[in-house]
């Protein structure tokens, strides 16, 4: 069994896989991590973190630990200037994939704190993307930096106006509209390159983006594990320990 694990800054997301099989996912928090990794049964597990995410609960069961950078042994190649400052949730994603769609241009969107927006090509080699401000991080920064706008937050379910009539619904309309304007935008860029790039969505905030109205996501393919199953593609095929 492959545990995989993504640390981010509030949570850790979870999965557990027998080979290619999702056996098992689940989110819990640093203080819990020693119970999890006690508790469930694995061989060996994957880790994505950002920053100095602490691994020694899992290190401590003295099994095989590998964590994620650009230097791992990868199934993609990665055409990025800066390798080391490429997060290592975005190569998992890619690598995820790759192992979901091989041969296959991808266009990579993670909704999360911030929204990624990544290229994929049909050769397996990451071109890199872009990254944005995530919807709750709009919300407050134009709290945060100005003296008078109100902490405001998206009605989960509803689309954005495009012209806001009162001050919250101009917050509203600034935050959603500009997310989904650049969100279609970067989508019609990628497909402009090749028409029949598959549009991926992953991310705790993938719903929200739904809901905010984005075109470009009606069709897309909602994969909430993603970047779990780039973990345990990597660590499966190419034997990592």
């Amino acid at each position: 069994m492959n545990l995989t694990l993504d640390i981010g800054n509030t949570r850790i997301k979870w999965a557990l896989f027998d080979g290619p099989r999702l056996a098992d996912s689940g989110v819990t928090d640093a203080p819990s991590l020693a119970a999890l990794a006690r508790r469930l049964s694995w061989s060996r597990a994957a880790v994505c973190a950002s920053g100095h995410a602490d691994l020694s609960p899992l290190l401590a069961t003295g099994r095989p630990v590998h964590r994620l950078t650009a230097a791992s042994p990868l199934p993609i190649a990665l055409d990025y200037a800066t390798p080391q400052t490429l997060g290592p949730d975005r190569i998992a994603a890619a690598c995820g994939a790759w192992a979901l769609f091989p041969g296959t241009d991808c266009i990579i969107i993670d909704a999360g704190t911030c929204i990624t927006i990544d290229h994929l090509d049909a050769t397996g080699t990451y071109r890199g993307g872009a990254i944005l401000p995530g919807i709750e991080m709009k919300f407050h920064a134009l709290h945060t930096f100005t003296a008078r706008l109100p902490l405001l937050e998206q009605i989960d379910g509803a689309a954005s106006p495009v012209t806001g009539r009162t001050t919250s619904e101009s917050i509203v309309a600034g935050v959603l509209t500009a997310t989904r304007f650049a969100v279609e935008g970067f989508v019609q860029h990628y497909r402009s390159r090749c028409a029949t790039a598959r549009v991926l969505l992953t991310g705790g905030d993938a719903a929200r983006l739904t809901a905010a109205g984005v075109s470009a996501l009606q069709h897309a393919e909602r994969l909430p594990h993603l970047v779990m199953t780039g973990l345990n593609n990597i660590l499966t095929e190419l034997n990592i320990q």
